[in-house]
């Protein structure tokens, strides 16, 4: 089973969350239930068994920025309210679905803060912003991470050599 059919069969067992086809029209969507058989607000999408994209408000991305730039699973775009997490291992998966309950958090607020200025008729059908997803083909490389200080890698040797391949960012 991949990291996204586990993240997927995790997310499938929240009451609170149901599936279906996302906007996107491209692989598989969990949300807010809306009317039967539709999801009225979309937290995830998963384009690939590679990654997922997960909807958060354009404030919660920018108040964890720090803490996502740091990891090597998230993608993140300027502006945007969605960021990718690529799934590989059973870390990512336990980071994907933090970030979807972030995702489900913030979402409330937006609601609750919506109902307090007695918006709520106006943001109960409003959808989650339209996700960027786009085929890896398309997408940027991630920025090379510098290579460890040291001699050059045509002068390491044996163990050297092999730490240089596992941990290039030199930790």
């Amino acid at each position: 089973m991949t990291a996204a059919q586990r993240a997927m069969t995790a997310l499938a067992s929240w009451p609170n969350l149901v599936s279906g086809a996302p906007r996107c029209a491209v692989g598989r969507s969990f949300g807010i239930a809306g009317a039967p058989e539709t999801l009225a607000y979309e937290l995830v999408h998963f384009h690939s068994d590679a990654a997922a994209d997960v909807c958060l408000t354009r404030a919660a991305v920018d108040r964890l920025r720090p803490q996502l730039a740091g990891s090597t699973a998230i993608r993140m775009r300027p502006g945007a309210s969605w960021i990718t997490v690529l799934l590989d291992c059973d870390v990512d998966v336990a980071l994907l679905l933090t970030l979807v309950s972030v995702g489900l958090k913030a979402h409330d607020d937006a609601c609750a803060a919506a109902f307090r200025a007695d918006r709520d008729s106006a943001f109960a059908g409003r959808p989650a912003p339209p996700c960027d997803w786009e085929p890896a083909a398309l997408r940027l490389p991630a920025p090379k991470v510098p290579a460890p200080a040291g001699p050059p890698a045509a002068e390491r040797r044996g163990f050297l050599a092999a730490v240089g391949r596992l941990i290039p960012h030199g930790h």
